[in-house]
C-alpha cells in the first residue's frame, strides 16, 4: 500500500517521493536527499504542489545510453505481435520534464502523446 503525503504525492520509503506520471501512466520516483547529493533533487517540501530542481529524466529500453544497440521492449514487442500475440505493455520511452508547484512541464524530447505540454499533477490512482 502506497502511503500518500497528499492527493499528488507519495512517500516511497527513505528520502524517495513520487508522482504519478499521466504521459506514461506510472509513478516517478524522486531521490530528494537532505544531503543533496548529485543523486538527488531538490525539493521544496510541499506535497500539495510538489517543485523538484533540476529536471526530471526518466528513460527506459533503447532510450538508456548503456542499452544502445542492445535488444529492447521495441523487439520484443514486435516480436510478440509478429508471432501473433499482442505487445507486452512495457516500451522503450523518455518521460523529461520539469516539476513545478503542482504542475508538469513535459518537454520536447518526451516519447509520449504529452511532449510540449504542461498539466497538473493528477491525483496518486487508487
Amino acid at each position: 500500500m502506497t502511503r500518500l503525503l497528499s492527493p499528488i504525492l507519495a512517500d516511497y520509503g527513505t528520502d524517495m517521493v513520487a508522482f504519478w506520471c499521466p504521459g506514461c501512466n506510472s509513478s516517478h520516483p524522486i531521490r530528494v536527499a537532505p544531503h543533496q547529493s548529485a543523486a538527488s533533487w531538490g525539493y521544496n517540501g510541499n506535497p500539495a504542489a510538489p517543485t523538484f530542481t533540476p529536471s526530471v529524466l526518466f528513460r527506459s529500453g533503447h532510450h538508456i545510453p548503456s542499452q544502445e544497440g542492445k535488444r529492447c521492449w521495441c523487439d520484443y514487442n514486435r516480436e510478440r505481435v509478429e508471432a501473433g500475440k499482442e505487445p507486452s505493455g512495457f516500451t522503450c520511452d523518455v518521460c523529461h520534464s520539469f516539476v513545478t508547484d503542482g504542475k508538469i512541464q513535459f518537454l520536447g524530447d518526451c516519447t509520449h502523446a504529452l511532449a510540449g505540454q504542461t498539466v497538473e499533477l493528477p491525483e496518486w490512482p487508487k
